[in-house]
């Protein structure tokens, strides 16, 4: 997750461990297999942080806190109001690159603190010192860049003429060029300074609490199954987990355990969707935003048009993508349609493996040096380094995601680890960020982040390699089958499952300005985008209509989820385009990757000659998915 500025611009939210820049949360989709017993496993890893501080109690932690506040007072007594009259000066653009100097290793600095404090709360979201901790560290990172807020601002308030005289003239002003041309595209909606300076203010207390709510709230849910005549309880990775069980009395048991328990709590959760929603639409209507998803296009520096093209051709592709394959599945399984629980169950008559932690590490290591050593060498370091956290754990985030932390540190990645296919899918994903993360830190921390469209570019091109080469690897039919229709509904979760996500978002958004919703009208708003994504041959039984309520794309990143649709069709594009090509595709790959945020996504794509707002490029991507389903049912006679 990608976004433009870091932690303390006024643009953007703090950080969250489930909304990182660059490196957002896996699709929750249903979940890995059950987890497999330690032993099976093997030694897994778990992140060593003290490369940002040795512990709560670091000594450092408020010296850097006092340090970040003294430097703030200084930067604004030094700046605030004068920015204009120094730049309209003789060597005003140089004096302007100094000041932004100071002002990235701020950012930079008050990221490495928040950064930390996030990753710590997030390895146990339930433990109340280390929630204090996150909170505090929340708090006092907002005081410090109130101090700060007036530098953005007022830059915008300085004319296109004069800035754009002070870049030609300086050299060290125009390496800040792409930063300050991203910076130029928010002014229209930039408000009067002590309204930015309250919303900014208050953010600790509006909208980054009901997401802190919300996690809280989900991570102490416990579900109660009842399995064989008798009751298990169990946290949400583990009861999400039974639903691709390969026995179908465990998955429907699971099912109705977390519908019950979620439906226990749709209050709580449509009060906090109700809230956060009319937030947005509060900030959305001061900035002068059109439509709902205006500010996400704006972070993601992406057209409204290019975005409209893309989930208009998802939504014309269902009946060739998600409704067959539904129908060859059922087929698979014996039925006439499948019941919700069965949408993610491994394929009947499949032996399942569990894969340990070496052989994974392994699996994905082999196929990264087999596209290139340098990628190998890169994610290497995240395996030796501790630079994972792997293990299910008490209170631990559900999920996976990457995190790039500042550019003077390194990124972090978070999995919770069951020795599953998929989830050697998810470690493939999860480096292919922390890759691009490394690469892209030699751009600064202003504008090393990368919009979430392309932030997801790399994470899913190593998926891709890497399912490429066991795909190579299957002996028999049977096997290339489940290695197909794995492949094909982790695409169908990416792409038409986050559009109709992104769907869902936009009728619950665009009726909440209408008035407050009832759960039971949120109920109904999902189930109506889940019927027709899913199509026909899957059954939405009681219960079923409950399950926006855990998906924390909705909380943390308000229309997040079209980006992984973004970058999976722009992935199946790139990698046809690397299959073609001869030579140079891993060099111009490596410098699309190390651009980070300088870039727009015209400007990126062109050396491979894809063009995200040709009518036919979605078209394109979507079809990769089509032919996987066309192989599948080739496969059938054999």
């Amino acid at each position: 997750m990608a976004h433009r500025s870091q932690v303390f611009s006024r643009s953007h939210p703090l950080f969250h461990p489930s909304s990182l820049a660059g490196g957002a949360p896996r699709p929750v989709f249903s979940a890995p297999l059950a987890a497999a017993s330690d032993g099976e496993l093997g030694a897994l890893p778990e992140w060593d942080l003290s490369d940002l501080y040795s512990g709560l109690d670091d000594a450092s932690i408020e010296a850097d806190f006092a340090k970040y506040s003294d430097e703030a007072k200084q930067f604004a007594a030094s700046y605030q109001g004068q920015l204009e009259d120094m730049l309209s000066q003789a060597g005003g653009g140089d004096g302007l690159a100094k000041a932004l100097n100071i002002y990235e290793a701020m950012q930079d600095g008050l990221g490495k603190l928040i950064s930390y404090a996030g990753l710590v709360y997030s390895g146990n979201t339930t433990d109340p010192e280390r929630a204090k901790f996150y909170g505090d560290a929340q708090e006092k990172i907002t005081a410090i860049s109130t101090q700060l807020l007036f530098f953005e601002l007022e830059l915008n308030r300085i004319s296109d003429e004069m800035l754009a005289g002070c870049v030609e003239a300086s050299p060290a002003l125009a390496h800040y060029k792409p930063w300050l041309d991203d910076l130029r595209m928010e002014k229209p909606y930039q408000l009067e300074d002590k309204i930015e300076q309250l919303f900014h203010e208050k953010s600790v207390t509006g909208a980054s609490a009901w997401n802190r709510l919300f996690d809280e709230t989900m991570a102490g849910l416990r579900f109660t199954l009842e399995i064989d005549g008798e009751s298990q309880e169990m946290a949400i990775e583990q009861a999400l987990n039974l639903l691709t069980d390969e026995d179908e009395t465990k998955r429907k048991a699971a099912s109705d355990a977390l519908a019950a328990t979620f439906k226990k709590n749709l209050g709580t959760f449509g009060l906090i969707s109700n809230v956060l929603a009319k937030d947005k639409s509060i900030s959305d209507q001061w900035r002068g935003f059109e439509d709902v998803a205006d500010s996400r296009h704006l972070a993601n520096r992406v057209e409204r048009e290019v975005v409209d093209a893309l989930v208009d051709a998802v939504q014309r592709a269902y009946p060739d993508l998600s409704h067959r394959y539904y129908k060859l599945k059922a087929k698979w399984f014996g039925k006439d349609v499948l019941e919700h629980w069965d949408r993610n169950a491994p394929l009947p008559k499949v032996p399942t493996k569990v894969i340990n932690w070496d052989e994974a590490r392994t699996i994905v290591q082999e196929a990264y040096s087999g596209f290139s050593p340098q990628m190998a060498d890169i994610s290497n370091d995240f395996f030796e380094k501790g630079w994972i956290d792997a293990p299910v754990k008490e209170g631990k985030s559900p999920g996976a995601f990457a995190h790039p932390t500042v550019p003077s540190a390194h990124p972090y990645v978070l999995l919770n680890y069951l020795g599953k296919p998929r989830d050697v899918m998810t470690l493939a994903h999860e480096l292919g960020h922390g890759v691009h993360q490394v690469l892209a830190a030699k751009q600064g921390a202003l504008m090393a982040p990368t919009p979430l469209t392309l932030a997801e570019t790399a994470s899913v091109f190593g998926e891709m390699l890497t399912f490429r080469s066991l795909l190579s690897k299957t002996e028999t039919a049977e096997e290339r089958r489940a290695m197909l229709a794995g492949k094909v509904e982790d695409m169908l979760n990416t792409v038409v499952r986050q559009i109709a996500f992104y769907l869902f978002e936009r009728k619950l958004h665009t009726a909440r300005q209408n008035g407050e919703l009832t759960a039971e009208q949120i109920c109904e708003l999902w189930m109506s985008v889940q019927e027709e994504s899913l199509g026909p041959s899957v059954r939405l039984g009681e219960g079923y209509e409950t399950f926006w309520a855990y998906i924390p794309h909705f909380i943390h990143s308000p229309f997040y989820v079209y980006a992984y649709a973004f970058g999976d069709c722009l992935v199946n594009s790139l990698y046809s385009v690397y299959q073609n090509s001869e030579e140079g595709f891993v060099e111009k790959y490596f410098d699309m990757l190390s651009a980070g945020g300088t870039k727009h996504h015209s400007e990126l794509l062109a050396p491979f000659g894809l063009d995200a707002t040709d009518p036919d490029f979605w078209s394109k991507g979507l079809s990769v998915i089509s032919g996987l389903i066309d192989e599948l049912e080739e496969l059938e006679g054999k």
